[in-house]
């Protein structure tokens, strides 16, 4: 159990995080006032006040601090020499605002191509997501997007990805870490696999994702901790053995997916599994997760390229994964997003 300043302290953090991305979200609004008073218009499903928005941050913060305080989650990381990098990538993503602007109001989404060959790639994924430049395939757009990130959801992403340690913790209870194998499938620049290393060093870890720019960012972000096994692949057909993973986690993953692609996804994170073994899915919420909360759902896709996500708002996904033999269970609603934690059965 953490010492009462230490939490203090790591609330502190936790605010002065989401004050200085909500500063730079609002910078960057300004640049898009007028498509989003379009998009928030054309819905008429009512949205979140902002006294509502940010009572959900302010208790997703608290929550977060006080897994931290039991031991379920590595809590912030204080790296004061990282602080000029971050002004670098910020300095970056800035500059690369007027053509991310000019991108989004000629509809242009296939910078993607340009960063290398596509051929082995799905069609889905060549293609600028978030109207970003290189898509998910430059080192440029891998630089600077947790940037990004961080700024659309006024500095909660880290956050929002650390509620997925609840059930970690749990399954892992009486258990050897070091016999503990776990995937993170599209671990992007691996955020969130640093914050795994963190709290379980001599856990085998593996980090699935189809960039290699991301990849190599993922590795960089690592640093000095005990590697992770990187691998570059689709994850329809994940380079892995069957029955091979104790835990499998996907992080805002299934919203940039088709629906065929979402249910190959599903299936294959099923077969990886041990029997007993648990999936971790946290995402986007849905219509009907949170009251009142649709319209802003409704707007994301118009300001931001996410040609999947209207489908994503109403796909079953509790039949989806249910219909690979897991079985579905608690679901907890986290600020924007959620964590569903699903278990494969044992066999008889």
């Amino acid at each position: 159990m953490s010492h009462p300043i230490d939490m203090a302290v790591r609330l502190a953090s936790n605010t002065a995080r989401v004050g200085w991305f909500y500063g730079v979200n609002r910078l960057i609004a300004s640049r898009f006032t007028s498509n989003t008073k379009q998009a928030s218009a054309s819905s008429t499903r009512s949205s979140p006040s902002r006294a509502e928005l940010f009572g959900e941050l302010r208790q997703l913060l608290m929550e977060d601090v006080a897994d931290a305080s039991a031991g379920i989650n590595p809590g912030i990381e204080f790296r004061p020499g990282k602080l000029p990098g971050h002004v670098g990538r910020l300095r970056a993503m800035l500059r690369d605002l007027p053509d991310t602007v000019e991108r989004r109001e000629q509809g242009v989404f296939d910078t993607a191509k340009d960063h290398g060959s596509t051929d082995d790639l799905p069609d889905y994924y060549a293609q600028d997501f978030h109207f970003q430049t290189g898509g998910h395939l430059s080192d440029g757009s891998a630089r600077i997007y947790d940037v990004q990130v961080e700024t659309l959801f006024y500095g909660s992403a880290d956050v929002m990805r650390r509620a997925a340690f609840r059930p970690i913790h749990a399954h892992l209870q009486g258990r050897d870490q070091r016999s503990i194998a776990l995937l993170d499938i599209a671990c992007g620049t691996g955020r969130f696999l640093r914050d795994v290393r963190r709290s379980y060093p001599r856990m085998p870890l593996s980090g699935l994702d189809l960039s290699p720019a991301y990849l190599d960012e993922a590795q960089r972000h690592l640093g000095d901790l005990r590697p992770v096994n990187w691998l570059r692949g689709n994850a329809e057909t994940m380079p892995i053995d069957d029955a091979s993973q104790d835990i499998v986690t996907s992080i805002f993953l299934h919203h940039e997916l088709p629906q065929d692609a979402r249910r190959a996804v599903a299936r294959e994170i099923e077969r990886v599994l041990k029997p007993g073994g648990i999936f971790v899915f946290v995402d986007s919420l849905q219509f009907g997760d949170r009251p009142g909360w649709d319209g802003m759902l409704e707007a994301f896709p118009e300001r931001f390229h996410e040609p999947y996500y209207r489908h994503y708002l109403i796909d079953d996904l509790g039949e989806m994964f249910a219909e690979t033999g897991l079985n579905v269970g608690a679901t907890r609603n986290t600020f924007m997003s959620k964590v569903v934690t699903m278990q494969k059965p044992q066999r008889l």
